[in-house]
This record gives structure tokens, sequence and C-alpha cells, in this order.
């Protein structure tokens, strides 16, 4: 008998061995880990699932996210087992990154993630991974694996940052700035250089543009909705028209940058007076903010529904104002964010001002 449950422990070794077949027959070898303990491995008519509801989840920049995954057994069992919880990330990049892993009550988060991600176990079987606060980096895929002894099964879930696109030109003129000039230029207005996907799902919300700006990928591109002669042709059908890879250093664009983050409020400041871009820098900060940047209005228009039909100045010496809803002289029959570009700063309009939510 002896020789027999040795000759199955070894079967069962070989077979879970072999490849990615983990299943026999819609059932599962499980480790004795959760058994008594002498190291045999024991047949079992259990299936474990795991399971997502949602595999697509979009956040915004700043705020927290429930990435869902749930596990259970089939048919369910009378008593909980010991399982183990391991969280990874897959960053656009590549690769593949540790984020938590759990046991029980006991935990472990690595990297970055550290004292920002937690379980969030509402019921038997809730596994999912709350993430507090989003920072920039966060998107990308998650993986959720649950490891019952031998046996592990995983589920992943893909996280982007709900954002809006907008394009941004240098304040000297138009095509003027390298690669990093323009990833610099997203940065200080609260924004990102764009990914292509982003690019793209703004298109399809209809966004079009007939400059090409960088791309975080490198590439030089612009959406054209409307094709016409100026802007490729009207030969070609509309779409995301790519330049393709740019010399980082010596090629020349504007940029398109993306911008997922709300953190604070931003405002249009009642004052009696029109002010130049330097006394409405102070008025911001005399009424306890500072001059908003480009990223946060788009964001405030976007996020919140700011809708304001006057000119103010921002941060970065541009003067804009946020429409939602179309109207006689507040520019467009379109909703969008109007610019009066980068007028002198003697020049006399209102100020946006922003301050952060603590």
């Amino acid at each position: 008998m002896r020789i027999l449950r040795h000759l199955l422990v070894l079967l069962m070794h070989l077979v879970l061995g072999s490849g990615d077949q983990r299943f026999s027959n819609g059932y599962y070898y499980q480790d004795i880990i959760n058994g008594n303990g002498n190291g045999e491995i024991y047949f079992h008519k259990i299936r474990l699932h795991v399971e997502s509801p949602e595999t697509l989840v979009s956040a915004v920049q700043g705020s927290n996210v429930t990435l869902p995954c749930h596990y259970r057994y089939e048919p369910a069992l009378s008593e909980p087992r010991l399982t183990r919880v391991k969280w990874f990330w897959q960053p656009v990049s590549g690769g593949e990154r540790d984020v938590m892993v759990a046991i029980g009550t006991r935990h472990r988060s690595y990297g970055d993630f550290k004292g920002r991600v937690r379980l969030r176990r509402s019921a038997p079987g809730d596994v999912s991974l709350v993430i507090n606060p989003l920072q920039s980096d966060d998107t990308g895929r998650y993986r959720c694996e649950i490891i019952d002894g031998l046996e592990d099964e995983s589920v992943t879930v893909h996280l982007k940052f709900r954002g809006v696109v907008f394009p941004y030109h240098s304040s000297r003129g138009r095509y003027l700035m390298t690669f990093h000039e323009a990833k610099e230029a997203c940065e200080k207005q609260d924004a990102q250089l764009a990914t292509f996907e982003q690019l793209y799902a703004s298109w399809e919300e209809g966004l079009d543009w007939c400059n090409a700006g960088w791309l975080i990928d490198g590439t030089a591109q612009y959406p054209i909705v409307v094709p016409r002669e100026a802007c490729g042709g009207t030969d070609l059908a509309p779409g995301v028209r790519s330049y393709g890879a740019r010399d980082k250093s010596l090629d020349r664009f504007d940029a398109f940058c993306f911008t997922s983050s709300i953190k604070g409020e931003v405002y249009f400041l009642q004052h009696p007076i029109k002010l130049n871009f330097t006394e409405a820098a102070e008025a911001c900060q005399n009424d306890g903010g500072r001059i908003a940047k480009v990223g946060q209005l788009y964001a405030a228009w976007r996020f919140v529904g700011l809708d304001q039909c006057d000119a103010g100045w921002l941060a970065d010496g541009s003067v804009r104002y946020p429409i939602i809803q179309p109207r006689m002289n507040c520019g467009a029959s379109e909703p969008g964010v109007r610019s009066f570009g980068f007028p002198p700063k003697h020049l006399k309009h209102g100020v946006y001002c922003y301050k952060a939510h603590w």
C-alpha cells in the first residue's frame, strides 16, 4: 500500500509538472498543505475559480481605485482554506512586478506600492486590490493570483486613467519642441505626454487637430476627424496620422498632453478689474490659491464640468476659458477649452486660480 501511495504521489507530480495542464477531467490535484501535513497529494473533486466582474477599470489620477478579484470553489467548501493571494503589476513598458502578497491577515507590499495598497476583503473570497492614491505611472495590467497548495489560478484587470488629451505648443510658436522639451512642457502643466492609445481614444471622441505633436513613445502624430487639404489631403480617411518615430533630440513638433488629475478646485476669480499676468498671479495668491495650470483647467472642464465664458490667464502665460454648453459670443459651436494663445503679459484679462484639497 505504501508503495502504491508513493507511486500515486510521483504520478501526480508528473501530471502537475507537464505544461499548463492544471486540470484533469475538470478537477484539480491539491497539495495536502491544507490537510494533515504528511506531504501526500490527494485527489479532490473541487475546482478553484478566480474571476473579476470588471476586467477594464478607469480611474482618475490622485483618487483611489478598486481592482476587483474574487475566488471561489466548486462545489462550495464547508470550511475556509488557507490560500495565498498575490497581485502583480504589468506596466505599459513591459515586464511584471510584485505589488503585494497576503496569507490570512498577514500581508506585504512592494516598491512604490508600499503604503498605498490593501485587500478589500468585503466578503468571503473577495481579494480585490485597493490602491490609494493613484500615481501617474500606475496604469497597466494587474494580475490577481490565488495559490492553494500546488494549484494556482489568476485573472488580469486592466487599469487606465480616465482623462483628457489636449494639444500644447511652446509660447514661442509651433513646432519648436524636441521630445524632451515637450515632455517637460506637459509636466509643467500638471500633465504628461499622451500615449497613442490615449490620443486614439480622444480622436474617437472627436478630437480634430491639424498640428503634429509628440507622444510618449517618441512618435509624432495628429488626429483628423474631417479630412482637408491642409491636413494631409482629402484622399486619406479620418484617423490618427503619424510621422512615425522621430529623432528625440533633433526633430521638433508640438505636444499632445494627457491629464487625469483633479486634486483641487479650479475657479474663475471674481475681481473688480481686469489684470495683467503679474497682477493675476498675485490675485490668486491673495485669495489663498495660485494661478491655475493648463492641465488643471482641462481636468476641471472634463471632470467637474467647469463652464465659464470669461477669458483668463493661466500659469504658462496663455489665456483660455472652458465651455461645456456652447452659446453665442463664447467661441465655436463645440464644447472645449478655448484659447487666445500667449498674448503680451501687460494686457488685461481675468484669471483662473487653483486651490489644492488636502
